[in-house]
C-alpha cells in the first residue's frame, strides 16, 4: 500500500466539494475527494511519474444510489430526466473523470462486489498488475447508505514489484 485516504477524515465538515458535470448526488464528489486525497499522498505535487500506468478500480454494491432514486422517481412521475443523470449514474463516468484529471494511463474497472468489497477489489487490482495492464492501482470503495452520509476509502496499491 503506497497511500490511503478516507472520506470523511478529521476536518471534513459538510459535504465533499462539488464536481463540474455531476449534480444532486454526493457519489461523484466523494469519489473525487477521496481519490484526489489518496493520489496526492501517493504522488505528491509532482503528480503521476511519467510512464507509470495507474489503473482505477471502483467498487460499489449500490453505485450512485441517490441519482438512481432520482431517475426512478422522475420516471414514475412522468417527468423528464436531465441529460446529466444519464452520464453521472454510471460509476465509470466519475472514474473516467479522475483518470483524465490526473493523467492516469491504466484501465478503469468498476465492480459490484459479490463478496467482501475489499477482497473483490484487491483481487481485481492484483489481476491488473499481474497481467501487466497496470503498475499501480487506485482502489476506491464507496457506498451510499439511505440514512447516512456517503463514505469512501481509497488505497493506492503497487510499486516497483508485482504483488
Amino acid at each position: 500500500m503506497l497511500a490511503q485516504a478516507r472520506w470523511p477524515e478529521a476536518g471534513d465538515d459538510g459535504p465533499a466539494p462539488g464536481v463540474p458535470g455531476f449534480v444532486s448526488s454526493q457519489f461523484a464528489p466523494v469519489v473525487v475527494a477521496v481519490a484526489e486525497r489518496c493520489l496526492g499522498r501517493g504522488y505528491g505535487v509532482a503528480g503521476v511519474p511519467p510512464g507509470r500506468r495507474t489503473a482505477i478500480v471502483l467498487v460499489s454494491a449500490s453505485g450512485d444510489r441517490t441519482s438512481a432514486e432520482h431517475v426512478r422517481a422522475t420516471v414514475e412521475a412522468g417527468g423528464r430526466i436531465g441529460p446529466l443523470f444519464f452520464f453521472q449514474s454510471v460509476p465509470n463516468s466519475v472514474a473516467g473523470h479522475l483518470a483524465a484529471r490526473w493523467g492516469l494511463r491504466g484501465p478503469v474497472v468498476c465492480l459490484s462486489p459479490t463478496g467482501d468489497p475489499y477482497a473483490d477489489g484487491t483481487a481485481e487490482a492484483d489481476l491488473l498488475r499481474y497481467d501487466g495492464d497496470a503498475d499501480e492501482v487506485l482502489l476506491i470503495l464507496i457506498e451510499q447508505a439511505p440514512d447516512a452520509s456517503t463514505e469512501a476509502v481509497a488505497v493506492l496499491l503497487g510499486g516497483e514489484g508485482r504483488p
